[in-house]
Formats: structure tokens, sequence, C-alpha cells
């Protein structure tokens, strides 16, 4: 399965701050059909994500009924990212 969406940068200022961009409803609905099958502890998603010309492995993380999906800081740089910026993502379950 593929899906492909454009959202925000937004930061997570935890214990262990992070860069996330939330996963737009329709695409939650798809990954919700498959979250079952594909899932794994606390309902993490296991995907490959691409953004610009950077591929990485990650997981989506449950939040609020969706999920969202985590920027590792090599991304960021790697495409110029920053805080606010509306980027595309492509998902690969």
């Amino acid at each position: 399965m593929e899906l492909e969406f454009t959202g925000e940068v937004w930061h997570w200022r935890g214990p262990a701050p992070y860069h996330f961009v939330t996963v737009p409803g329709p695409q939650c609905t798809e990954l919700a059909d498959v979250a079952g099958e594909v899932s794994y502890g606390w309902g993490m998603i296991p995907v490959s994500a691409r953004t610009g010309g950077t591929t990485w492995t990650t997981s989506l993380f449950p939040k609020n009924g969706g999920y969202v999906v985590p920027l590792k800081d090599k991304v960021r740089a790697a495409e110029g990212i920053d805080l606010g910026d509306r980027i595309t993502i492509v998902l690969t379950v």
C-alpha cells in the first residue's frame, strides 16, 4: 500500500524532542484498514517514507485517533526542512 499526502512539520518538546507530520484523516482511514495486519506494539505501523529525494524507514505513531510520521533530523537536514514547512510524504506500508 502506498499513500501520499502533504502536511505541516510540527515539533514535540517532550523528554525526547522530535519533529512530526500528521497523516490526514482519509489516509488514516486507509491505514486503520490494514493496521491489524501490520502493526506492532502500541499500534505502531512500520513504513518506508519518502520526501523529496530522501527515503527512510520509520514507524507511524498513533495519536488522537490518527497517525503521525516522525521526521529524523538527518531527513530534515538533507531536505532543508524547517518547523512549519509543508512537505509531501509518500508512505509505503
